[in-house]
Parts: structure tokens; C-alpha cells; sequence
């Protein structure tokens, strides 16, 4: 391995098709490596928590491989941090999915299952538009009404209305993205998302 710190580290745990973003990046121009070293997550310039699947059973890997502190530990340096899907779930402090189980506590809030009139699938798949709140420079060059790509059954409520970036209408508004500071994350796959979703792939890529 080259001594030479990664550009964008993606944070292997076992969970989410890790090299649909990898090559996400691939194809705007940006090297990504997928790793589950403390050390590389350390040295990454940008490092982004991607994830598909159950609350409990992230956290639980997470744990298991001892990446709980190094990628809080990501946060607190001031680096880019991306979360997508489950990865901007798992920052919030619990979930009801199957119970109620303890996140990563990064933002305040809790995530909990759509409760939607029955005409309204859950999951929620497919192609949905961003209601934009507040203008996050992962946004820039983003219309407002974009439509990206969703496949989830539970959604974040953030206890602090302040750090949602974008909303989305499914029987009513839920928050598909989050920034606060350095954080980003998004409920949807910017990766799955065409261009607008490689537009904000090569907007995190690029930032300062």
C-alpha cells in the first residue's frame, strides 16, 4: 500500500454495495478506496459511510470491527464526511427498526418507519424530487425539484430542524438530507442518482 494518504476512503463494515460508490467516483474523475483500516480512515482527506440493510446489524459491525471511534473520530477532525442511506441513519442517536436501538449520536434525532396512507409503498423506491431548505455546497449546480434515487423503509427526524438540507414529499415531507458544518448525508444514492447524483459525488470530491 502506498504511503500516500487516499483522496476519498469509503468505510467498509460488510454493508452496501461499497463499489457502486466507489465507482461513482470512478466516473467523475476521483480515486476512492474502500477500507476498513483505522489508519487509512485517519489519513483520507474525505471519507464517506455508505450502507444498505438493518440498523441493529450496522451498528453491530461497526462495533465488531472497532470503527465506531475512527469514523466519529472522522467527523470531529473537520474533514469531509459523507453518510448515504443507511450511513445518514446510523449518525442519529436511535432507531426503531426492530426495536429501538442506540446510533452513532453524531446528530440528535431518531429515525423511525414511514407510516404512510396505504395507497403509499414502503419501502419507499424509486425516483423522488429534493425540496431544497438550505443550499449545502454538496447542492451546488442542483436544481430545486432534482429527482434522485430512494430505497428506504425508515426515514431521519432530526431533533434540530437546522441542520436539513433537503426535504422530500412521500404522504408528507421527510428530511432526505442532512449538513452540518463538515457533515453531509444523504437518504438517497447520489450514486444510483445519474447526473445530478454524480454532480453531487464530484461536488464532495472537490471540496476544501
Amino acid at each position: 500500500m502506498s504511503d500516500t494518504p487516499a483522496e476519498i476512503a469509503i468505510v467498509d463494515y460488510g454493508m452496501g454495495n461499497l463499489r457502486s460508490v466507489q465507482k461513482g467516483f470512478e466516473k467523475i474523475g476521483h480515486a476512492a478506496v474502500i477500507t476498513s483500516s483505522p489508519e487509512v480512515l485517519a489519513a483520507a482527506r474525505r471519507v464517506v459511510l455508505p450502507g444498505v440493510g438493518a440498523f441493529e446489524d450496522a451498528m453491530q459491525e461497526l462495533r465488531e470491527r472497532r470503527l465506531v471511534e475512527p469514523v466519529c473520530a472522522c467527523i470531529e477532525s473537520g474533514k469531509p464526511f459523507l453518510g448515504i442511506c443507511l450511513g445518514l441513519q446510523l449518525l442519529f442517536e436511535k432507531s426503531y427498526e426492530h426495536g429501538q436501538h442506540a446510533g452513532l449520536g453524531v446528530l440528535r434525532g431518531e429515525v423511525r418507519r414511514f407510516d404512510v396512507p396505504a395507497e403509499f409503498k414502503v419501502p419507499h423506491m424509486g425516483w423522488n424530487q429534493l425540496l431544497i431548505r438550505r443550499r449545502a455546497p454538496l447542492l451546488d449546480g442542483v436544481d430545486e425539484g432534482e429527482h434522485v434515487y430512494f430505497v428506504h423503509s425508515f426515514y431521519v427526524a432530526p431533533s434540530d430542524d437546522e441542520v436539513i438540507a433537503t426535504e422530500t414529499d412521500y404522504a408528507g415531507r421527510f428530511t432526505s438530507m442532512v449538513w452540518r458544518d463538515n457533515l453531509y448525508a444523504t437518504q438517497f444514492h447520489p450514486e444510483k442518482s445519474q447526473q445530478a447524483g454524480l454532480r453531487m459525488l464530484k461536488n464532495f470530491a472537490e471540496l476544501s
